[in-house]
């Protein structure tokens, strides 16, 4: 190391600098907070004064009205006979989704990592991945319902249908884009095909792999929805329907809050395991 490096003054000007970009990371973080509520807190004004002015509950609630039934269906049933919380429709939901997802996600990176290191399997799966990626998964729900009835299953194949392909490309794209540099240098020191590509192509590819997973996420909520309105019980696309056929706006659109919120909380555990895989984040 040189003289210079080992200076009191280089010492202090680099921790200045470190200083320095943590707190206007700070600022950012807490700006990007503000304008985020101040959106949030105008896009609620607008909805509310519109409610006030249209004065009919049965085709847009007021704010105060949708929380006070959001609040109401936390701790009771609907329907009241045979029913669930909103609590209840909302995990059944999430039950499905992660399921679903979780499945999709393992079959994709799989498929995805088999494409990128055996050429013959890249291309018999390529056409396939092909064919059925441009097919929304709702046209395979009358199938399913048939095949499987109108229980968890045929929902959770469904969500699996809509996930593979996507988690599949993104692995594809991102084992693509590893360096060869870093497969070479592995295998210079004894590594594996199966050892490098398991904890050099994959490690390197997590990130992009991980935006992946948060875009099948959104779909697999389309997906999930859409198939408890047609065929369902419970859940959170049942409770919407059933509300909007009994013009039960507040609680149609408490549902759709339920839905938005947990669909925040997974995109953001996502958004956070994305951060500790990406270096370029940090």
């Amino acid at each position: 190391m040189s003289e210079m490096t080992k200076s009191p003054v280089f010492v202090a000007g680099k921790d200045a600098l470190q200083l320095e970009e943590q707190r206007r990371g700070r600022s950012i973080s807490w700006a990007r907070i503000g304008f985020g509520a101040l959106g949030i807190a105008l896009f609620l004004a607008v909805w509310e004064v519109t409610a006030l002015v249209k004065d009919d509950p049965s085709i847009l609630p007021t704010v105060t009205a949708t929380a006070s039934t959001f609040w109401h269906y936390l701790f009771h049933d609907y329907p009241s006979v045979n029913g669930h919380t909103l609590v209840g429709h909302t995990i059944a939901s999430s039950e499905r989704i992660l399921s679903g997802w979780a499945i999709g996600t393992v079959a994709g990176i799989a498929l995805g990592g088999a494409m990128a290191s055996a050429r013959a399997v890249r291309f018999m799966v390529d056409p396939l991945i092909e064919l059925t990626r441009p097919l929304p998964p709702l046209a395979f729900l009358p199938l399913l319902i048939v095949w499987f009835g109108i229980d968890n299953t045929p929902k959770i194949v469904l969500i699996v249908i809509g996930v593979v392909p996507i988690i599949t490309i993104a692995t594809i794209t991102s084992l693509d884009a590893v360096p060869a540099e870093l497969v070479q240098a592995s295998r210079s020191l004894g590594a594996s095909p199966l050892y490098a590509l398991l904890t050099v192509h994959l490690r390197a590819a997590l990130p992009t792999i991980i935006t992946g997973m948060r875009l099948a996420m959104g779909g697999a909520w389309t997906s999930v929805v859409a198939a408890e309105l047609i065929a369902s019980d419970s859940g959170l696309g049942y409770l919407i329907n059933q509300a909007g056929q009994n013009l039960q706006m507040s609680l149609l659109v408490s549902g759709i809050v339920a839905i938005a919120i947990v669909g925040i909380v997974l995109d953001s555990l996502l958004r956070l395991l994305h951060r500790r895989t990406d270096p370029t984040s940090r």
